[in-house]
């Protein structure tokens, strides 16, 4: 296994890491402790959970997940493993978290409350990575940087990350951390795949200049790189199928950003790219995600041990010139397919 180092840290993680939102809900404990044991065996070691999970959020289910990895954690040695979990997001943008009756913020009271129970939940006295999970607009980031420092001086957290953020949102508040002498974000989680490729328009500068990582997220564009999507009849067990007879409209508008005419447009076009070489999509996908110098590690996920195959085969899958270059005619062609 070729580790990588995330930001300027001493975090030596696996280009591939194993996400567990699907943890609780759509793979059971005996299943989850599987799909970790397959990729902790295959060299993984890197594995990202959050205080909200399992997906989709829910007040009666946040919490399994974190749950279900720390009892996991207790049959591999604590030091072999790099554990990153987040903080929910602040309670006044796009999403209200079921948790601590919606009036999540990341302020000192909220950050506190969460890291003490995520401790509790995976077993653990110290978190190896500590992201916000979406940025607050309402905290003045000084304070969340300064609650999170205290953290990292305590020994709880050795290392803290944003996610889902802009260029604005990370460089201002490196800059803060740099003047006040605070621990800075070392990592950015966002959405990043051959359909959403727009962290390469200015947030991968960002991540270059300042040496921070892209931690990126969903390389399989929520499933629909697999190509079920681009079936006659939509697999009714799919995620967007039932997103798109939600009578929500932020569900309704999330699947209509992932699954749309351009994104299956593209999609076909990737799908006759495999075929040609020969290599499953989903492989390629994988490795596309893991091919740029300021990412540390690629996020995957799993609801069954078999569905790791074709993911974890991208570690040994390497994405030459002609293939890259095909990927990017496809994405001149129809840009932005996400938005």
């Amino acid at each position: 296994m070729k580790f990588r180092y995330i930001g300027k840290t001493g975090l030596r993680v696996s280009p591939i890491c194993l996400g567990t939102m699907t943890f609780g809900a759509q793979a059971d404990k005996k299943e989850s402790f599987a799909i970790m044991d397959k990729a902790y065996e295959r060299g993984i070691n890197f594995f990202d959970t959050a205080e909200l999970y399992p997906v989709p959020p829910s007040a009666h289910y946040a919490g399994l997940t974190e749950e279900i990895v720390g009892e996991w954690m207790q049959t591999k040695p604590r030091d072999s493993l790099i554990i990153a979990s987040k903080v929910a997001g602040a309670a006044n943008g796009w999403f209200v978290p079921p948790i601590r009756h919606g009036l999540t913020a990341v302020d000192r009271f909220h950050i506190t409350k969460a890291l003490d129970g995520s401790l509790k939940r995976l077993k653990s006295d110290y978190l190896d990575l500590y992201q916000v999970h979406w940025p607050d607009m309402s905290v003045p980031i000084e304070e969340t940087l300064e609650v999170l420092d205290g953290f990292v001086k305590a020994g709880k957290i050795r290392y803290i990350g944003t996610s889902n953020d802009s260029a604005y949102g990370l460089t201002k508040a490196n800059e803060v951390a740099r003047f006040a002498k605070l621990a800075r974000f070392e990592s950015i989680q966002n959405n990043f795949s051959m359909l959403n490729p727009r962290f390469l328009d200015e947030l991968a500068n960002v991540c270059k200049k300042e040496s921070i990582s892209l931690l990126p997220y969903s390389p399989l564009a929520g499933g629909v790189l697999t190509g079920k999507y681009n079936q006659k009849l939509l697999p009714q067990n799919a995620r967007f199928a039932k997103y798109i007879n939600s009578k929500d409209p932020r569900v309704q508008a999330q699947a209509k950003k992932f699954v749309n005419e351009k994104t299956l447009a593209a999609t076909t076009k990737y799908l006759q790219i495999a075929k040609d070489t020969g290599t499953n999509l989903i492989t390629i996908a994988t490795a596309w995600s893991m091919h740029f110098d300021f990412i540390a590690s690629t996020i995957i996920g799993a609801t069954t041990q078999a569905q790791l195959d074709d993911t974890l085969a991208a570690l040994d899958f390497k994405l030459n010139d002609t293939l890259f270059k095909e990927i990017e005619k496809v994405q001149q062609d129809i840009l932005y397919p996400m938005g």
